[in-house]
């Protein structure tokens, strides 16, 4: 090994052709499945998702983090890779389609899932949804391992298998292709996690989590060739990489419950081992932030579901109102939307929100918004001067009705087309639509 290199310990990347094809349970299965053969599994997401790595932690018993190419240089890519020393073996879990990302390049590629897998040296198992078709299944599959000859390729799970006859024309398919067939799952409907409109529900919420991942563990153990997986499992060193993020204060009030919990976790992982005080408070159960604290953080989650019950929680607003007077409050995508003047809700009923800054936004008039961003603060945020550039993410269904405050940032979509939701200041208050990954250092 190199020096400036280190080595992590073998890993697998659960990917598929695109999404909807059962990648996220079968992540979820695995790393129980390992862990309760007593292996140390880490979990990781590639791509910009602030969901499935708090499913990943609850089946793996080990903190999940992302890993973006397009948002994050190599040097932080490396550092975050590194969480997963100490483990017995790392699975992945994909976004979209294993190739997907964006036509720009960012800090250090294009954000698909093929990036991180042929970085890190894990081999790809694509879960196939066969439903519909058999031998021609295995087109896809030999398609996905040829397209790129440099990724590492395991082999397939057949998810949606709807009978033994099936079974047996899929794999005849790949075996003509010379595709491994890692696992048959067979068609169950019980097998999905609940949705609402950013995908998945929070883990957070879900009524039985533990049960529902015992359940995927023992469904796969009985379908999938776990030794096989294992055996199949490898990676390649990696830089040492630099230091996480640093934490944009000491004492961090950080709003933290159904409402509010879209963190990154190497953000989180960042502030911590520099020693900043994370202070959690819950704005669902009417805390107000820590007047000791020296700023106030509010992420995005789902205020629009709880609208009312924020807007009547005084203790929750007068606490948040009494701080801004003195020190910075900062929110993103629903924190921004708290700290606006209004959220008005799916069925058009108007809640006034803490007023610190005056942006009202809508879900009665639905827009959907997505992609990587690059953002150039025109002002000071926490953590971050007038002048510098962040790379985030945005994901919401929000319409901007009035946004009146002095912009934030020029912001600009992966392709470099600029955006008109260039996020707000006013006094001690800021706020995004974008979720920050991390700063950019190009």
């Amino acid at each position: 090994m190199s020096k400036g290199t280190t080595s992590n310990p073998p890993g697998l990347m659960v990917s598929a052709p695109a999404s909807g094809t059962g990648k996220t349970t079968v992540t979820l299965g695995l790393l129980r499945t390992f862990a309760e053969d007593g292996l140390e599994v880490q979990p990781f997401k590639s791509g910009p998702d602030y969901i499935d790595p708090a499913f990943h932690e609850a089946a793996a018993g080990r903190r999940s983090f992302n890993l973006d190419s397009w948002a994050m240089g190599p040097e932080l890519f490396a550092a975050i890779a590194g969480q997963a020393r100490g483990a017995d073996i790392v699975v992945g879990e994909g976004s979209m389609g294993l190739f997907d990302g964006v036509a720009g390049k960012g800090a250090s590629g294009f954000g698909s899932s093929a990036e991180t897998a042929r970085r890190m040296g894990w081999p790809v198992v694509l879960v196939i949804d066969v439903g519909g078709q058999a031998q021609s299944a295995a087109a896809t599959a030999l398609g996905f391992k040829s397209y790129d000859p440099e990724l590492p390729f395991a082999g397939v799970i057949l998810n949606r298998v709807a009978s033994p006859r099936h079974e047996r024309l899929a794999r005849l398919g790949m075996d003509k292709a010379g595709i491994p067939v890692l696992g048959v799952l067979p068609r169950r409907g019980d097998l999905t996690l609940p949705e609402r409109h950013l995908g998945l529900i929070q883990a957070v919420e879900h009524p039985n989590l533990d049960a529902a991942i015992a359940g995927y563990a023992t469904f796969l153990r009985e379908h999938v060739d776990l030794s096989a997986l294992r055996k199949a499992a490898a990676s390649i060193p990696v830089g040492e990489g630099g230091a996480l993020p640093t934490p944009p204060a000491q004492r961090i009030a950080l709003a933290r419950d159904a409402a509010f919990s879209f963190t990154y976790p190497h953000l989180l992982e960042g502030w911590r081992r520099a020693g900043a005080e994370v202070l959690p408070f819950s704005p669902l159960a009417d805390e107000a932030p820590d007047p000791s604290a020296d700023l106030v953080w509010l992420p995005g989650g789902y205020p629009e579901l709880h609208a009312g019950k924020l807007a009547a929680n005084t203790s929750f607003l007068e606490g948040l109102r009494a701080f801004a007077q003195t020190r910075p409050v900062h929110g993103e995508c629903g924190g921004y939307m708290v700290l606006g003047d209004a959220l008005i809700d799916k069925e058009g009923t108007r809640h006034q929100m803490a007023g610190l800054l005056g942006l009202i936004t809508s879900y009665e008039k639905r827009k959907f918004h997505l992609g990587y961003r690059r953002a150039v603060l025109s002002a000071n945020m926490p953590g971050f001067g007038a002048g510098q550039a962040l790379r985030g993410h945005e994901f919401h269904y929000s319409t901007i009705l009035d946004e009146p405050d002095a912009p934030l940032a020029q912001v600009f979509d992966a392709d470099g087309n600029p955006v008109p939701e260039t996020g707000s200041v006013r006094g001690h208050v800021t706020g995004t639509f974008f979720h920050m990954i991390a700063e950019d250092d190009q």
